[in-house]
């Protein structure tokens, strides 16, 4: 299973809108030898075959028998017909005789009938294997295709003492202020390079200019979609992340803005789509509403004080990750959220909490919801 773990893992940013899954086909081993590995796969969005498929696919390219195999998946396999047919028939009809599953699928369309269908064809099914890291896995599609809106991870870099940044009087104009280190700023690109999209607000990019690009290198299936909250549309023409645009920069703003200055950014290759606004701010559920309709699972904010508070404030962050630089800033910076809330108070928050250090800084991550609420009637046994 962790050989199938580390399988699903390396599709990132190569399965969404699917989920990530990885599968291992093993053969019983003779005269009290190990286990043989036959076949392996992981799902690619681009290649259509699931898992399961993928690994069958190669254990007979191989020569491998599958009559009496065991399969081990990270994720339920599937009992409806989608882009492909169901997986359940595929294991069935390739004699698999036994089926370790790591989770259920929290999709309506399967949640516990994959399992059945395998049970009911006298397949033996466990289920539960390293089932927590198979969901953390998939977080972001448990929350899509539950909710129906992205999986939102709110991440900021903190001083010490839990502020975002020097005054204005302190800093430069249109110029980052780093805070962490190298390391974690690399880590930060990891996170980009698995999420479907990017946000922040107009304020941060007149402060800092950011690019907001995946500067990995690493594959993937589609652009980072870099998305920008701007309800009066002030986004500079020549800022990096219009001068950088590829047809991967959104723009949302309200609908009371100048036809020209849209129709200038449209002209620099960014779309611009106008929402509604709630007291002279752009509606935060209308806009992961929009990033849903383009089957975006997962979204990074990178945000301000403004942001953080209005998005923590309704409900609307899943996971948080807050680097904290050994470096003070003092009274008077700019805070982690409007409204008073610290950053400690977020923490208090966490269902779930991990502290680790990045070279000389620390991180605090946790989840402040369970993106999978399979309900009871769907839990599988063991």
């Amino acid at each position: 299973m962790r050989q199938a773990l580390a399988l699903a893992q390396r599709t990132a940013a190569l399965a969404s809108p699917n989920p990530q899954v990885g599968c291992i086909l093993t053969q019983p081993g003779l005269n009290g030898q190990p286990a043989q590995v036959i076949g392996q796969g992981a799902h690619l969005y681009a290649n259509r075959d699931h898992a399961e498929i993928v690994a069958l696919k190669q254990a007979r390219d191989l020569g491998h028998a599958t009559a009496g195999a065991t399969a081990y998946v990270t994720l339920e396999p599937c009992a409806h017909h989608g882009r492909t047919p169901p997986c359940a028939d595929a294991l069935i009809t390739a004699g698999v005789a036994r089926v370790v599953v790591a989770t259920v699928d929290p999709n309506p369309l399967v949640a516990g009938q994959g399992i059945a269908r395998l049970r009911v064809a006298g397949i033996q099914v466990h289920v539960g294997l390293l089932q927590q890291p198979a969901r953390e896995l998939n977080n972001a599609f448990a929350c899509f295709i539950t909710e129906h809106r992205p999986f939102v991870t709110l991440k900021s870099a903190l001083s010490a003492d839990g502020y975002l940044a020097p005054p204005p009087s302190r800093r430069a104009e249109a110029a980052p202020v780093w805070l962490t280190g190298p390391a974690a700023r690399e880590e930060v690109q990891q996170l980009r390079h698995r999420s479907d999209a990017v946000l922040t607000g107009i304020g941060t990019v007149l402060a800092d200019n950011p690019a907001l690009t995946d500067r990995t290198g690493l594959p993937r299936r589609r652009p980072l979609l870099r998305v920008v909250l701007d309800t009066h549309l002030r986004l500079p023409r020549n800022s990096q992340l219009v001068r950088l645009s590829q047809d991967d920069l959104l723009v949302l703003c309200g609908t009371d803005v100048p036809t020209s200055r849209v129709a200038a950014l449209e002209s620099d290759g960014v779309k611009v789509i106008t929402l509604p606004e709630h007291a002279g701010r752009l509606s935060l559920r209308a806009t992961l509403n929009t990033l849903a309709e383009r089957d975006l699972l997962s979204v990074l904010l990178e945000t301000g004080s403004r942001l953080n508070a209005a998005f923590l404030a309704q409900h609307l962050v899943d996971r948080i990750l807050l680097y904290r630089s050994p470096r003070t800033l003092g009274p008077n910076s700019v805070p982690f959220a409007a409204d008073h809330l610290s950053p400690e108070q977020v923490e208090r928050d966490l269902l779930t909490t991990q502290r680790s250090t990045v070279d000389a800084d620390t991180l605090v991550e946790g989840l402040l919801r369970d993106p999978w609420p399979i309900p009871s009637k769907l839990a599988v046994p063991r």
